[in-house]
Order: structure tokens, then sequence, then C-alpha cells
């Protein structure tokens, strides 16, 4: 269900900065990540500094402060550097690649689905950059496929409201599948920077009731969908409106949070 384009995402700079149209809808709807996950990164970490690398409105962020972290955030999206501020994070603007450490570094650095839209180069480089010995990188994001019941009505309407979206053009097969082949591909960047231990995988599988109300106010926040025109998002809602109430008003997705994290060697380069 998450969609990407084809092109080298990290390039796609209009679509990764279109997240912020619509900041405070992108806040509520969207979910936060598993306590598990969280935890397995406070506790493998050397201390409570953290970088969180394309921040977005801070949902990831905000975890790591309850779990006692002091965070800072990096955001290339001035709409929604400023509504994280407004809720207590410290952000700077700007890419990463593009960002200025001026010296600082940091127990860990944290990229909550949003490392597909950096440079897979000089990522994991900038990473190693400003993390203390032993402190550690952790890229985690989403997969999602909503029952096929609301997953072909969706399909359908997106195809007749933007037929030259490129998300048809995406590798067939189950998204999972296809997501953890792109993390195993993140793994193979990290250890080509050569700065960092052998990257560990990780999963983390759960779930979560939606309303019929409750999805499609997520649906919009999506990748590809955020750009669309309001009218032919109107049809695309109507039509996985429809869908879910013939569920009977709801249904309980199925989530899989998958992670790429590796430590930083001890010895500086």
């Amino acid at each position: 269900m998450p969609t990407l384009p084809p092109e080298p995402p990290h390039r796609a700079r209009p679509m990764a900065e279109s997240f912020g149209a619509d900041a405070h809808r992108y806040d509520r709807a969207r979910p936060g990540y598993p306590e598990a996950l969280v935890a397995r990164i406070v506790t493998g970490s050397p201390g409570p500094d953290l970088l969180d690398v394309g921040c977005g409105t801070g949902i990831a962020a905000r975890q790591f402060q309850a779990a006692g972290c002091e965070v800072l955030g990096v955001e290339p999206d001035r709409r929604m550097a400023d509504f994280a501020r407004a809720r207590g994070l410290r952000v700077e603007v700007a890419t990463f690649e593009a960002w200025e450490p001026a010296g600082r570094t940091f127990d860990a650095v944290t990229a909550a689905q949003s490392w597909h839209w950096i440079d897979p180069v000089a990522g994991p480089r900038k990473a190693a950059e400003v993390l203390r010995p032993r402190g550690r990188l952790a890229i985690f994001g989403h997969v999602f496929e909503p029952p096929a019941e609301v997953a072909g009505p969706f399909a359908a309407a997106l195809h007749r409201a933007a037929p030259d979206l490129p998300f048809g053009k995406m590798p067939a097969g189950p998204a999972l599948e296809t997501y953890q082949a792109g993390y195993a591909k993140v793994a193979d960047t990290i250890r080509e920077a050569g700065q960092f231990a052998e990257p560990e995988q990780w999963r983390f599988d759960w779930e979560q009731p939606y309303t019929r109300d409750e999805w499609l106010a997520l649906l919009p926040t999506t990748g590809g969908l955020t750009r669309l025109p309001p009218d032919k998002m109107a049809g695309i809602l109507d039509a996985v409106g429809a869908a879910i109430d013939e569920l009977g008003g709801g249904f309980t997705m199925r989530y899989t949070t998958l992670a790429v994290s590796a430590v930083r060697s001890s010895a500086t380069s």
C-alpha cells in the first residue's frame, strides 16, 4: 500500500516536500511506531542525544522524547518543521545532506519513514559523521496492505482519477516482500559506507483498527495523493468510503514496521 515513485526517491523533491500541505491532518492521521522499536533504539544507544532525520511533524520524535531522549529534528519542509516546533521539538530546516552539524555529535540518528528521500550514498556517510563512536543509526518505516475489499476499490479509483501516476509501475508482488528487499538494499548502503558494524534488520508486527473516517483522514497523507486536485481526491475517497461501508464501517489494518539498524564503529575515520 505505501507508494514510492519508480525514479530514485531522493530526487523526487516535489513529492518529498508535499506532505506539509496539511501538516495538521498528517500528524493527526498518521500512526506512531511500536514502543518495542523505540525502546530497542534507546537502550541500544550509548546516550540520550538523538538526531531525527526528516522528522516531519514529530510523530516519532515525540515518542523518543517521552522515552527520555534529547531530540533535534532536521526537516526540509518548513510547514512540517513549524508544526513540530509548536509541539515542543527543536527543528532545523534543511535536507539532511545539506544540513550543517557545526561540530555537534549524537548518540543515535533515526529516520522514521523518511530515509528513502535521502541520497543512499551520502546518507550513511553523513550519519557516520555525526554519530559518536558506538552511536546507533536506525532507519524504519511501516508497511501495510488494507483488506482486498478496500485495496481493490482504491486502486480502481486511483487509476480513474490519475492514470498517469507512476505507482502502477511499481514491481508486482506483496508490499511486504517489496519493502523487505528495499530495506536489504539500505543495509547494503550502510555496509558500503565502511563505518558501521554489521547492520541488523528488525521486524515488528502489529494491528490497528480504523473507522471509515479515520482511514479517509489518513489516505490523503500518503505519497502521491498529497498532490492530487481536490476533485480527484474526492472521487477516490468516495469509492474507498463506500467499500468500507460494505465492511460495516471499519476494518483492522495489519502493519509491519521494518527497521535497519547499525552501530557506528568505535574507530574514527
